[in-house]
């Protein structure tokens, strides 16, 4: 008898601390056309010459730091989840969960399903935006996967869901705590894109990043286009939040090479802020379901030494929604809304 099945895809993980690991992780990462998106030769040459030899042994310290005992924070918050949605669906769905790079894999995810005879699947990438290097990225290599594995399994797929009213709810929800407290100032700090990507992912070819205000401008663009979905997330965050405009700002963190990527950069933005006056500030980074190195070293570590650095005195990482109950049942509204 056939089955219905569930797969939660994030991005991936170190398998442990040990460089070895860190840098199999990375070069599988970095290698995905869609991450580092030139040609394979020059990715290659980038990859193994300029990156490999020495970003490994950097990462892993930095994984050293937010590793718990039972692993990543993001794979051991992924599998919590995966279990939890087991728990509420029973023996309607069966839930599986994979990484992009790494452990657990989608081949074995993929494996387990068909084992179990699951014959509909409904793919929910854990990217509240779309990005070619994200969301892009996990629904192309499953589906790849599927069709070598299990070409008889039907596939459908949960978008983006950056404006979700159930999704902007918890994520509220899990903030409201901090936004009760003392704090000055709210910065929004998204996972940055090369501003390639932008362009690369623009069905029109002529809309992104042509004029200042492009992601206010109405356009079919936007159902593929990061910034204006990461835009339209704070906005309907603000609306419910009921922030004000000068109680927050935007930036995007973690850019890598010299080509532009989305601006203002998170660690400008930190000095930036400190340095007009800013004391007591708090960060959220919508752009993250689990919180992972991005969160809790380059942000919760890195972040408030240069705030602090810069004359600022406190800042705040507000945890990703993780666990929360209120985006547990986002995620059982969201997968009831697009099951047949």
């Amino acid at each position: 008898m056939s089955k219905r099945g569930l797969l939660l895809i994030n991005l991936g993980s170190p398998d442990s601390t040990a460089v070895a690991d860190v840098r199999k992780y990375l070069g599988e990462f970095l290698m995905d056309e869609r991450v580092i998106d030139t040609p394979w030769l020059i990715r290659w040459c980038v990859v193994n010459l300029a990156i490999l030899p020495s970003r490994p042994k950097q990462s892993a310290e930095a994984y050293e730091k937010i590793w718990l005992p039972d692993g990543s924070p993001l794979v051991v918050t992924s599998r919590h989840v995966q279990e939890e949605l087991q728990r509420r669906f029973g023996d309607d769905l069966v839930v599986e969960l994979a990484m992009r790079y790494q452990s657990p894999s989608i081949a074995s995810a993929i494996t387990n399903l068909k084992e179990q005879g699951v014959m509909e699947l409904l793919i929910f990438p854990l990217f509240p935006h779309y990005a070619m290097s994200s969301f892009e990225t996990a629904v192309v290599r499953t589906q790849e996967i599927v069709a070598s594995m299990a070409p008889e399994m039907k596939l459908s797929i949960i978008k983006p869901y950056y404006d979700d009213p159930d999704y902007i709810e918890a994520l509220v929800a899990s903030a409201a705590p901090y936004l009760q407290s003392d704090y000055d100032h709210l910065l929004f700090s998204f996972h940055g894109l090369p501003e390639r990507h932008l362009r690369k992912s623009d069905p029109t070819g002529s809309h992104c990043l042509t004029t200042p205000n492009c992601c206010d401008v109405p356009c079919s663009t936007h159902a593929t286009c990061y910034r204006a979905q990461c835009y339209a997330t704070v906005r309907e965050f603000v609306s419910k939040a009921g922030l004000l405009p000068d109680q927050y700002s935007v930036a995007f963190q973690s850019r890598l090479g010299r080509d532009p990527w989305l601006k203002p950069y998170t660690d400008f933005e930190l000095t930036r802020l400190a340095e007009k006056g800013v004391k007591k500030m708090l960060v959220i980074c919508p752009a993250f379901v689990s919180d992972c190195l991005e969160t809790l070293e380059e942000i919760a570590m890195r972040g408030k030494e240069i705030f602090q650095e810069s004359g600022g005195e406190e800042l705040t990482l507000i945890p990703c929604m993780n666990e929360h109950p209120r985006w547990l049942d986002a995620l059982e509204k969201m997968v009831k809304t697009a099951l047949p």
